[in-house]
């Protein structure tokens, strides 16, 4: 076991983790991983939406230097109900570093 723990490097990294949570519903690690001045009281994943590709459409700093970043992104999900209704979600976030660690702000574009 690590005895510190190991954050994305870079916003884009944090992008990757979080679609990655949301695939697997893992709402704590959103949560922890959610700016606290944005960060929603409660955090409530749609068991329906089953994430499955993340495509990153562009990149704005972010990187191992940089105190703030922005990702635009396109999510793509389908309905566990019904494996044939899909959709995608197209977002630009904002992301924060604190410390050593990078944050999702909030969404600026959708």
């Amino acid at each position: 076991m690590l005895a510190f723990p190991i954050y994305p490097p870079t916003a884009e990294a944090l992008m990757r983790s979080r679609f990655t949570a949301f695939a697997i519903g893992d709402a704590s690690y959103l949560r922890h991983t959610w700016h606290p001045d944005t960060a929603p009281g409660t955090l409530d994943l749609d068991p329906d939406q089953q994430w499955y590709l993340l495509e990153i459409l562009s990149t704005s700093k972010g990187g191992y230097f940089d105190r703030e970043g922005v990702v635009s992104f396109r999510a793509h999900y389908r309905s566990a109900a019904n494996r044939k209704l899909k959709d995608s979600l197209t977002e630009t976030s904002a992301f924060s570093r604190v410390g050593k660690q990078w944050l999702y702000v909030k969404a600026l574009e959708r």
